[in-house]
Protein backbone atom coordinates (compact mmCIF):
# COMPACT_ATOMS: atom_id res chain seq x y z
CA UNK A 1 0.00 0.00 0.00
CA UNK A 2 1.05 3.22 -1.23
CA UNK A 3 0.66 6.42 1.07
CA UNK A 4 0.21 10.00 -0.04
CA UNK A 5 0.87 12.91 1.37
CA UNK A 6 -1.71 15.13 1.90
CA UNK A 7 0.30 18.45 1.25
CA UNK A 8 1.84 19.88 -1.40
CA UNK A 9 5.55 19.94 -2.48
CA UNK A 10 7.23 23.26 -2.09
CA UNK A 11 10.03 25.55 -3.65
CA UNK A 12 14.00 25.71 -3.23
CA UNK A 13 16.71 28.06 -3.72
CA UNK A 14 20.48 27.06 -4.31
CA UNK A 15 23.27 27.03 -2.63
CA UNK A 16 26.28 24.73 -3.05
CA UNK A 17 26.12 20.82 -1.88
CA UNK A 18 27.60 20.22 1.78
CA UNK A 19 31.46 18.49 1.11
CA UNK A 20 31.19 14.03 1.93
CA UNK A 21 33.49 11.85 3.33
CA UNK A 22 32.74 9.35 0.78
CA UNK A 23 32.98 10.91 -2.72
CA UNK A 24 35.84 12.39 -4.13
CA UNK A 25 35.38 16.26 -4.04
CA UNK A 26 33.59 17.23 -7.73
CA UNK A 27 34.88 19.57 -9.77
CA UNK A 28 33.48 22.84 -9.96
CA UNK A 29 31.78 21.96 -13.14
CA UNK A 30 30.39 19.04 -11.32
CA UNK A 31 28.45 20.67 -8.48
CA UNK A 32 24.82 20.47 -8.32
CA UNK A 33 23.54 24.15 -6.77
CA UNK A 34 21.65 22.83 -3.60
CA UNK A 35 17.91 24.33 -1.93
CA UNK A 36 18.42 26.24 1.03
CA UNK A 37 17.86 23.82 3.43
CA UNK A 38 14.02 25.02 4.81
CA UNK A 39 12.36 23.00 7.77
CA UNK A 40 8.53 23.12 7.67
CA UNK A 41 5.31 21.09 8.29
CA UNK A 42 4.86 20.08 4.27
CA UNK A 43 8.05 18.78 4.46
CA UNK A 44 7.60 16.65 7.35
CA UNK A 45 4.26 15.19 6.43
CA UNK A 46 6.26 14.18 3.00
CA UNK A 47 9.01 12.45 5.08
CA UNK A 48 6.62 10.98 7.19
CA UNK A 49 4.78 9.76 4.08
CA UNK A 50 7.88 8.41 2.39
CA UNK A 51 8.86 6.70 5.38
CA UNK A 52 5.38 4.79 5.69
CA UNK A 53 5.82 3.70 1.76
CA UNK A 54 9.94 2.77 2.39
CA UNK A 55 8.40 0.28 5.09
CA UNK A 56 5.29 -0.94 2.85
CA UNK A 57 8.05 -1.55 0.49
CA UNK A 58 10.34 -3.71 2.52
CA UNK A 59 7.04 -5.79 3.62
CA UNK A 60 8.12 -7.38 0.59
CA UNK A 61 11.87 -7.86 1.04
CA UNK A 62 11.58 -8.88 4.63
CA UNK A 63 9.15 -11.77 3.43
CA UNK A 64 11.85 -12.60 0.79
CA UNK A 65 9.36 -12.88 -2.00
CA UNK A 66 11.59 -12.40 -4.50
CA UNK A 67 12.83 -15.18 -6.80
CA UNK A 68 15.28 -13.29 -9.14
CA UNK A 69 18.02 -11.36 -7.63
CA UNK A 70 17.22 -8.30 -10.13
CA UNK A 71 14.03 -7.97 -9.08
CA UNK A 72 14.82 -7.75 -5.40
CA UNK A 73 17.88 -5.06 -6.48
CA UNK A 74 15.34 -3.08 -7.42
CA UNK A 75 12.94 -3.15 -4.58
CA UNK A 76 15.81 -2.62 -2.67
CA UNK A 77 16.60 0.36 -4.37
CA UNK A 78 13.51 1.98 -3.97
CA UNK A 79 13.24 1.34 0.01
CA UNK A 80 16.52 2.50 0.09
CA UNK A 81 15.67 5.72 -1.53
CA UNK A 82 12.51 6.12 -0.12
CA UNK A 83 14.38 6.07 3.51
CA UNK A 84 17.29 8.03 2.60
CA UNK A 85 15.04 10.85 0.75
CA UNK A 86 12.65 10.78 4.22
CA UNK A 87 15.49 12.01 6.06
CA UNK A 88 16.84 14.88 3.48
CA UNK A 89 12.99 16.10 3.04
CA UNK A 90 13.16 15.85 7.69
CA UNK A 91 16.00 18.35 7.31
CA UNK A 92 14.87 20.19 4.55
CA UNK A 93 15.45 19.45 1.23
CA UNK A 94 13.09 20.29 -1.68
CA UNK A 95 11.58 17.30 -3.01
CA UNK A 96 11.84 18.27 -6.47
CA UNK A 97 15.32 19.29 -6.24
CA UNK A 98 16.34 15.68 -4.85
CA UNK A 99 14.24 14.09 -7.88
CA UNK A 100 16.35 16.54 -10.15
CA UNK A 101 19.80 15.99 -8.70
CA UNK A 102 19.65 12.93 -6.87
CA UNK A 103 17.38 10.84 -8.82
CA UNK A 104 17.34 6.86 -8.49
CA UNK A 105 21.49 7.17 -7.34
CA UNK A 106 21.27 5.73 -3.82
CA UNK A 107 25.34 6.81 -3.57
CA UNK A 108 24.56 10.33 -3.79
CA UNK A 109 21.12 9.51 -1.16
CA UNK A 110 23.51 8.08 0.86
CA UNK A 111 26.57 10.70 0.93
CA UNK A 112 23.99 14.18 1.46
CA UNK A 113 21.88 12.01 4.26
CA UNK A 114 25.50 11.55 6.12
CA UNK A 115 26.15 14.71 5.47
CA UNK A 116 23.00 16.19 6.32
CA UNK A 117 22.94 14.45 10.51
CA UNK A 118 21.64 10.58 9.10
CA UNK A 119 25.20 9.68 10.18
CA UNK A 120 24.48 5.80 8.87
CA UNK A 121 28.33 4.49 8.87
CA UNK A 122 27.01 1.29 7.07
CA UNK A 123 30.26 -0.71 5.11
CA UNK A 124 27.51 -3.23 3.41
CA UNK A 125 25.10 -0.38 2.44
CA UNK A 126 28.41 1.82 0.83
CA UNK A 127 29.68 -0.89 -0.97
CA UNK A 128 25.73 -1.91 -2.38
CA UNK A 129 24.81 1.91 -3.05
CA UNK A 130 27.31 1.99 -6.12
CA UNK A 131 25.25 -2.08 -7.14
CA UNK A 132 22.05 0.01 -7.04
CA UNK A 133 22.94 3.15 -8.52
CA UNK A 134 20.45 4.13 -10.61
CA UNK A 135 18.11 1.26 -9.14
CA UNK A 136 16.19 1.17 -12.54
CA UNK A 137 18.94 -0.74 -14.11
CA UNK A 138 17.46 -3.69 -12.38
CA UNK A 139 14.21 -3.28 -13.92
CA UNK A 140 14.41 -1.93 -16.81
CA UNK A 141 16.73 -3.71 -19.72
CA UNK A 142 19.01 -2.44 -21.87
CA UNK A 143 17.82 -1.53 -25.85
CA UNK A 144 19.14 -5.02 -26.22
CA UNK A 145 17.52 -6.78 -23.77
CA UNK A 146 20.13 -6.84 -21.19
CA UNK A 147 20.84 -6.07 -17.64
CA UNK A 148 23.98 -5.58 -15.69
CA UNK A 149 25.97 -8.20 -14.25
CA UNK A 150 24.65 -9.44 -10.56
CA UNK A 151 27.53 -8.94 -8.42
CA UNK A 152 29.35 -11.78 -7.43
CA UNK A 153 28.34 -11.69 -4.06
CA UNK A 154 25.76 -9.56 -1.95
CA UNK A 155 24.77 -8.41 1.82
CA UNK A 156 22.08 -10.17 3.59
CA UNK A 157 19.76 -7.52 2.46
CA UNK A 158 16.30 -7.68 5.07
CA UNK A 159 18.82 -7.17 7.85
CA UNK A 160 20.52 -4.23 6.30
CA UNK A 161 17.42 -2.48 5.03
CA UNK A 162 15.74 -3.04 8.47
CA UNK A 163 19.13 -1.71 10.35
CA UNK A 164 18.31 1.51 7.75
CA UNK A 165 15.28 1.80 8.16
CA UNK A 166 15.31 1.64 12.32
CA UNK A 167 17.92 4.12 11.59
CA UNK A 168 16.42 6.89 9.47
CA UNK A 169 13.17 6.36 12.09
CA UNK A 170 15.66 7.11 15.27
CA UNK A 171 17.21 10.04 13.36
CA UNK A 172 13.19 11.79 12.11
CA UNK A 173 11.31 10.36 14.71
CA UNK A 174 8.94 8.72 12.81
CA UNK A 175 6.58 6.29 13.95
CA UNK A 176 7.23 2.89 12.91
CA UNK A 177 3.92 1.83 11.28
CA UNK A 178 1.44 -0.85 13.15
CA UNK A 179 0.74 -3.47 10.88
CA UNK A 180 -2.74 -4.52 10.39
CA UNK A 181 -3.88 -7.68 11.56
CA UNK A 182 -6.10 -10.03 9.25
CA UNK A 183 -9.16 -10.42 9.17
CA UNK A 184 -10.65 -13.81 8.71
Amino acid sequence: MIHESAIGRSKGAGMTPPASPFAPIPSRGQLHPAPVLERSCARRALSKTRYRNAESFFLAIEERLFSHTSDLLYQTGIVAQLALTSHLLDVGFDDRWCARHIGLHIDKALTYSNATGLHYHSPALRRLAPVLSPYNVWRNPDLDGSRPLLPKSLPDIPPLLRELLDHVRGVTGHPRPRRRQARG
